[in-house]
C-alpha cells in the first residue's frame, strides 16, 4: 500500500461554541435556526464599532470541569484560547469513544506514539488587567511610559509564568501532556485558516502512517479589547448597532450591503483517525477526509485585508482539495465557505468559487456558520468542519441565517432541510491571504 492510499475519517468532534461544548448542542441551534450573538459583556466594548459578538459564557463552560483532579492548578496559566482547546480535545475524545492517560485508570485506546496532535492558533491578546500594573510601574518622572523603565521594574509585575500562558503553541502543548500525545504535533497560526491548515496536517500525518489518531482543529477568542481593537482597526467589524435582538443581522455574507462581521470565540478539536482503527474499533465515523489544498493569495495591501482581483489563490486550493479527492467540481453537494460577511473577503470567495464552479455554482447550497457563532478566528475552520461532517451523518443542511436574497449564490435565509450530502467543501480565507480547503466524503462502507 503507499503511504497516500491511507484513508483518514473524523472519528469525534468537539466544538465549542457560544451555544455549549460538543456537537450536539451546535447542531441543535445550527438546524432550528437564530443566532447565538449577543452582547458583549466580558469588557466595556461601548467605544467599538460592533458592540456584539459570539460569546461562551461561564454557566456553559468551566475549564476546570474538562481535565484531570491532578491538572486543575495547570488551568491557572491557562489563556481562554487554551482553555477552550483542552474543552474542546475532551469532548472530542469522549465522542469518539477513545480512552487517554486523562481517564487516569485504564488502557490507553491509541498507544501514545501513535497519537498526534496539531491545533490551529491565533495571536493571543493578553488580558489587559495582568498588564494595568506593570505598565503603570513603567512611566518616567513626566508620567511617560518609558522602554527602560519597563526592564528594570515594569516587567517584574507580571507572574513569573506570564510568557507561557499566551505561547499561541501552548494550546497543543496543554492537550497533548493532558491526553499523553506522543506523536508528531505542530501549531499553525494563520489566523482564520489556521485550523483548516491543521486539519489538513493531521491528514497527512495519518496518511504517512505517523500516527493513526490526530487531535486537531484550533481555538481562539476575539472577544477582548486587544483583538477586538485589532479587527477594527482592519476595518473588518459591521456596525451591530444598539438592538441586541437583530445584532446578528449586521453580517451579511455575500450581500451587496454587506458591512463587515461580527467576532466571536471558541472553535473545536476534531479526532482524525485512519479507517482502519476506526473499524477495528467498531466505531461509526462522521465522514472521510479525502481532500485537502492550501494557496497564498497576492495582497496588494501586503497584509490581507485586500485580495488582488485576478488572484488565483482560493481557486488553486479548492482545486488541489478536489484532485485529492478524486473528484470533479460536479462532486461537490455543499459548500461551508468564509462567509464572513467582510466584503472585501466575501468578493475573493466568491470569485474563487465562481472559478471552479462556473454556473452550477448557484445551484450548490452554502452552509454560513459566522452568522450564527461570529467570526472566531483561528476557530472558525473547526467550526465548519463539524458542521459539514454532521451534515454529511444527518444528511441534512443546518438552518441559514442571511439576506433574504443573494444574487448568484444559493446562500440566502432558509430553514434546515434533508439533502443528499455525498461530499462537502469547506473553505477558509485569512487576514494574510493564506486560502485552506478540505474535502468531506460520505464513507462507503464497501470500499
Amino acid at each position: 500500500m503507499k503511504r497516500t492510499e491511507r484513508r483518514v475519517v473524523i472519528s469525534g468532534l468537539g466544538p465549542i461554541t457560544p451555544v455549549g461544548v460538543g456537537i450536539d448542542a451546535m447542531w441543535e441551534k445550527s438546524c432550528s435556526g437564530g443566532s447565538a450573538i449577543s452582547r458583549i459583556e466580558s469588557f466595556d466594548a461601548s467605544g467599538f464599532r460592533s458592540r456584539h459578538g459570539g460569546g461562551i459564557t461561564k454557566d456553559l463552560f468551566n475549564v476546570r470541569d474538562a481535565v484531570p483532579k491532578s491538572y486543575r492548578k495547570a488551568t491557572k496559566v491557562m489563556a481562554r484560547d487554551t482553555e477552550f482547546a483542552v474543552g474542546g480535545a475532551a469532548a472530542a475524545i469522549a465522542d469518539a469513544g477513545l480512552i487517554t492517560k486523562a481517564a487516569g485508570d485504564g488502557v490507553p485506546t491509541i498507544a501514545p506514539d501513535r497519537m498526534g496532535c496539531h491545533i490551529g492558533a491565533g495571536l493571543i491578546a493578553a488580558d489587559v488587567d495582568e498588564l494595568t500594573m506593570a505598565l503603570a510601574r513603567s512611566v518616567d518622572d513626566d508620567g511617560e511610559f518609558d522602554y527602560a523603565t519597563w526592564g528594570e521594574q515594569g516587567m517584574s509585575n507580571l507572574t513569573p509564568l506570564w510568557l507561557l500562558k499566551y505561547l499561541p503553541n501552548m494550546l497543543a502543548c496543554h492537550v497533548t501532556i493532558i491526553h499523553d500525545c506522543q506523536g508528531p504535533s505542530n501549531t499553525i497560526t494563520c489566523a482564520e485558516s489556521s485550523a483548516t491548515l491543521s486539519i489538513g496536517e493531521s491528514m497527512r500525518v495519518i496518511q504517512r502512517n505517523a500516527a493513526d489518531v490526530c487531535l486537531t482543529g484550533g481555538c481562539d477568542s476575539k472577544l477582548n479589547p486587544m483583538a477586538l481593537l485589532r479587527q477594527q482597526f482592519a476595518q473588518r467589524l459591521a456596525a451591530s448597532g444598539d438592538d441586541d435582538a437583530t445584532a446578528h443581522e449586521s453580517v451579511r455574507p455575500y450581500a451587496h450591503d454587506a458591512d463587515g462581521t461580527l467576532v466571536g470565540e471558541g472553535g473545536g478539536i476534531i479526532v482524525l483517525e485512519s479507517l482502519e482503527s476506526a473499524r477495528e474499533r467498531g466505531v461509526s465515523a462522521y465522514a472521510e477526509v479525502t481532500g485537502f489544498g492550501a494557496a497564498q493569495s497576492d495582497c496588494p495591501d501586503t497584509v490581507g485585508m485586500q485580495f488582488a482581483e485576478d488572484d488565483p489563490g482560493l481557486e488553486s486550493a479548492i482545486r488541489q482539495a478536489l484532485r485529492a479527492a478524486g473528484l470533479e467540481p460536479d462532486g461537490i453537494d455543499a459548500i461551508v465557505p468564509g462567509g464572513t460577511g467582510i466584503p472585501a473577503v466575501d468578493a475573493a470567495d466568491r470569485r474563487g468559487m465562481k472559478a471552479v464552479f462556473g454556473d452550477r455554482l448557484v445551484d450548490i447550497p452554502l452552509i454560513l456558520p459566522v452568522p450564527v457563532y461570529g467570526l472566531c478566528g483561528a476557530g472558525i475552520g473547526a467550526i465548519s468542519i463539524c458542521l459539514a461532517a454532521k451534515a454529511i451523518e444527518q444528511q441534512r443542511l443546518p438552518a441559514r441565517i442571511n439576506a433574504a436574497s443573494i444574487e448568484g449564490l444559493d446562500a440566502a435565509a432558509a430553514e434546515a432541510r434533508d439533502a443528499d450530502l455525498r461530499s462537502i467543501l469547506v473553505f477558509t480565507t485569512n487576514l494574510g491571504g493564506q486560502s485552506a480547503a478540505v474535502v468531506l466524503s460520505r464513507i462507503e462502507e464497501d470500499s
